[in-house]
C-alpha cells in the first residue's frame, strides 16, 4: 500500500500490482481511516519493510509476527485472514458472496456466465466493510479476542 493510492476513504490499487492485471478499488471502514490518519511519515509505503523505506512490509513479516505471538503455520497465516474474513462475512454477517468476492478482488461471473462481472458494488461494499469492521471491534470490546502467547489457549473462548 503506498500513500499515493489512498484518497479519503478509498485506496485504489493499479492494474500492475494485481495478479488479475485488472485495478481494485478498496473502500476502507472508518476504523481503517482513522489508523492510516494516526501513522506518522513513513515514506513511500504506508507499511515500510523494517530494513528499507523504500521497499513494503512483506507477508513474511507479517507471517514472523503470528509465528511470535505463539501461532504454529498450520494455525495461521498472514494470507489465511482472507479466508477467515470470507467465512465469518458469509456465515455469521450473512453477506451477499458477489460482494464478497468483489473485495478479495476474486474473478467474478456474473448470471450470463461472462468471465468478469466489471461492477464494483463500491456503496454494497463500504457498508459490508464497515459492518465487518464494527464485527471485530465488537469481538474486542465483548473480550472474545485477547492477546495470545505461546503458553495461551484459543483467541476465541468457546
Amino acid at each position: 500500500m503506498e500513500w499515493t493510492e489512498i484518497h479519503d476513504d478509498t485506496w485504489e490499487i493499479s492494474g500492475e500490482k494485481m495478479k488479475s492485471g485488472n485495478a481494485h478499488v478498496v473502500p476502507l471502514e472508518i476504523q481503517a481511516v482513522g489508523i492510516l490518519n494516526d501513522l506518522t511519515d513513513t515514506g513511500r509505503y504506508v507499511f515500510p519493510s523494517e530494513r528499507s523505506r523504500e521497499r513494503p512490509i512483506s507477508d513474511n513479516t507479517l507471517n514472523a509476527v503470528l509465528r511470535r505471538l505463539g501461532y504454529s503455520k498450520d494455525q495461521v497465516t498472514a494470507h489465511g485472514f482472507r479466508a477467515t474474513a470470507r467465512t465469518l462475512l458469509a456465515e455469521t454477517l450473512h453477506q451477499r458472496p458477489e460482494l464478497i468476492e468483489h473485495q478479495l478482488a476474486h474473478m467474478v461471473r456474473d448470471p450470463l456466465g461472462r468471465a468478469y462481472n466489471r461492477t464494483q458494488f463500491l456503496r454494497e461494499r463500504r457498508r459490508m466493510m464497515q459492518r465487518w469492521a464494527d464485527y471485530l471491534n465488537g469481538l474486542k470490546v465483548a473480550g472474545l479476542v485477547e492477546p495470545r502467547s505461546s503458553h495461551e489457549g484459543s483467541v476465541v473462548p468457546s
